[in-house]
């Protein structure tokens, strides 16, 4: 995975998104490794248009589709949906229009710190709302990291 290559075509091209997930929590001091980068994105018109422009020439497509299977990566499928778990040439990408236990990119917003990642601001969810939406989402390997960001979040109290 190419992160800082992931970061830099989504910060290029101006993309309103919030870093939540496995990166988030690492960025926020967990030890957790993880296969791909969650982010939740605004979805103004514009911004779907920035999204799509960014990621294009990463070649976006559906993860776990059988190949061939034609995917149309633009704006009009992006307004038809609402997540989705892509892979792309720099690595594999989740983008999501609303999260569990959070909403969307404007709930969020409020509950974000920034935080300098490849010497970009970037917008990374709080510790609290990560608890909040990993509980929301009750998968294993969630709740696992839960005790995790908990003793983190002490740490910085």
């Amino acid at each position: 995975m190419d992160l800082r290559r992931l970061f830099t075509v989504l910060q290029d091209a101006g993309v309103d998104f919030v870093l939540i997930g496995g990166v988030a929590a690492r960025a926020h001091g967990s030890a957790r490794v993880t296969q791909d980068v969650d982010v939740c994105y605004s979805r103004s018109a514009a911004n779907l248009e920035r999204l799509v422009r960014a990621l294009r020439p990463l070649k976006p497509y559906l993860r776990d589709a059988p190949p061939g299977l034609p995917f149309d990566w633009s704006v009009e499928t992006l307004q038809a949906g609402l997540n989705f778990n892509l892979t792309t040439t720099a690595g594999d990408i989740d983008l999501f229009g609303e999260v569990l236990g959070g909403g969307g990119y404007e709930d969020l917003e409020a509950h974000t710190i920034t935080a300098r990642i490849y010497g970009r601001d970037t917008r990374i969810l709080d510790i609290p709302w990560l608890i909040r939406t990993k509980r929301a989402a009750g998968r294993p390997r969630d709740l696992e990291a839960i005790a995790e960001l908990l003793a983190l979040e002490e740490e910085q109290i």
